[in-house]
């Protein structure tokens, strides 16, 4: 998928109602009720400047609703934003939810600060009155959502700058839904026979999610490392050593043979359009093939906003594509590893590779020999990978699971702290997370998961959470 595509803005189709009994009303100070209400829409444009809103004009009628629908299905808006601009008769909105295509919507109500009406005795004040009324609108509306049955609304209530900043996060996992129902997974080559609390149903993933997986041969693998170019290694090599430092025990020849095991993934995610690479990374077809597992991140996943995780985990895969979309920075995967109990924390990372392309955070990359493969017998045993010091920070830490035909998505939040290196053959960190961790990790274990996790600078919880609504996910957030 093109990089322009994941990187737009979120595209709205914007449903304002209003009622045409009022809508020629006029009185001779501030004009007729209509041009009242046009000077509403352009408020609340004006309010979403991070949108490419689609506007059919204030819906008034039942061809008004049906114009807006084929409208919005054939701009193939990411999500649907309608507002009752006072009360209104529902015959339009009715038929609206009704016939409209399986499109998201937030349903919003906005709380005005005070009314700009008095007595009501004159014309003025009273067609002001009858704008004012979004109130009794919003709740003759919300009986319809429920009785019609439509999936995918929420609704929400605020002050217009409240209202803007949920729908900023409702269009941003809006927004990450329509690019996954374009996107590819990639896994090379089969599940991870290790880890079956990983797997999950791929015609699921198709009609659930959306993402179409391919299988990518090893046979491919291998003839893409065979391909490769002097010229081509050689530059690859040459960048990683003039960002990172070597130590001394890196065998060279084991480098260039890590160098080209990465490449190899690279060029097959570029010929099969991958957005997400899965990588079974502890197949031995992989050693046999490359002779070591790939140790490196190309930039070329951040530079297309797709993403690449080891252990043939889909569900990990897939959550780290959604922050990846989601946030634009640089996501990495790991897995909890032990609890210290005496300072509140928790270590956790992975083998493999992992993204350490962080401008800001090259000091924390080291050229490293994975210790644990050199006990291997396969060609380029301790190979060095990128180990990485992930950087400090607040993280939102995101999982996705299947049970019994349903997904789970949980996230909680937890600080990278900064330090030196620590665990040999991992990119790592030590978390303290803001729920204390013994309490954290038994709600986590109550709930049923599995050990990958993707982490992202910042705090993502209201766009998960907006997400999860709009897939109709469980939702998890570990917050007290």
């Amino acid at each position: 998928m093109k990089r322009t595509d994941k990187i737009r803005k979120p595209r709205a189709g914007m449903l304002l109602i209003a009622s045409p009994r009022f809508k020629n009303l006029s009185a001779p100070l501030r004009g007729t009720y209509h041009e009242r209400k046009l000077k509403a829409v352009e408020d609340i444009k004006a309010s979403m400047d991070f949108l490419d809103i689609v506007y059919p004009g204030i819906v008034y009628e039942r061809e008004d609703a049906e114009q807006a629908m084929r409208l919005f299905y054939n701009e193939k808006v990411d999500f649907i934003y309608a507002e009752f601009l006072s009360w209104s008769e529902d015959f339009a909105w009715i038929r609206f939810l009704r016939d409209c295509p399986d499109i998201p919507i937030i349903f919003c109500n906005v709380a005005k600060p005070k009314m700009t009406f008095e007595t009501t005795l004159d014309d003025d004040d009273f067609i002001d009155y009858l704008c004012a009324g979004t109130l009794v609108g919003s709740l003759e509306g919300s009986g319809d959502v429920r009785r019609v049955g439509r999936k995918h609304v929420v609704t929400v209530m605020g002050t217009r700058e409240q209202i803007s900043g949920k729908v900023r996060s409702f269009s941003i996992a809006a927004k990450a839904r329509t690019i996954l129902r374009s996107s590819n997974v990639g896994l090379m080559a089969n599940m991870n026979e290790a880890m079956w609390s990983t797997y999950i149903d791929n015609y699921d993933l198709f009609t659930k999610i959306g993402p179409e997986i391919h299988y990518l041969p090893y046979s491919d693998y291998g003839t893409e490392i065979e391909n490769l170019t002097e010229e081509e290694v050689k530059a690859y090599a040459d960048e990683l050593m003039s960002k990172y430092k070597m130590m001394d025990d890196v065998e060279y020849p084991k480098f260039i043979g890590c160098v080209k095991a990465t490449l190899g993934i690279k060029k097959l995610a570029e010929k099969n359009d991958i957005d997400c690479y899965v990588y079974n990374d502890i197949d031995q077809a992989t050693f046999r093939i490359a002779g070591c597992r790939a140790g490196f991140y190309p930039r070329w996943f951040n530079e297309n906003m797709s993403v690449l995780v080891p252990e043939a985990d889909m569900g990990a895969g897939l959550i780290t594509y959604i922050l990846k979309l989601m946030s634009g920075r640089h996501v990495n995967f790991i897995e909890p590893f032990h609890i210290e109990d005496d300072f509140g924390t928790f270590a956790g990372g992975h083998a493999g590779p992992n993204d350490h392309n962080d401008e800001q955070w090259q000091q924390n990359v080291i050229i490293s020999r994975d210790v644990r493969f050199a006990k291997t017998n396969w060609k380029y045993a301790g190979a060095p990978f990128a180990w990485y010091r992930f950087s400090p920070g607040m993280k939102t830490v995101a999982g996705l699971y299947e049970e019994a035909g349903r997904y789970k998505l949980v996230t909680f939040m937890a600080e990278s702290l900064p330090g030196k290196h620590l665990l040999a053959t991992y990119s790592h960190t030590i978390f303290r997370p803001v729920v204390p961790v013994k309490e954290l990790f038994q709600k986590v274990l109550n709930i049923g998961v599995t050990q990958h996790y993707a982490i992202v600078d910042g705090d993502y919880r209201a766009e998960l959470e907006a997400f999860a609504k709009i897939m109709d996910f469980d939702f998890y957030n570990i917050d007290n």
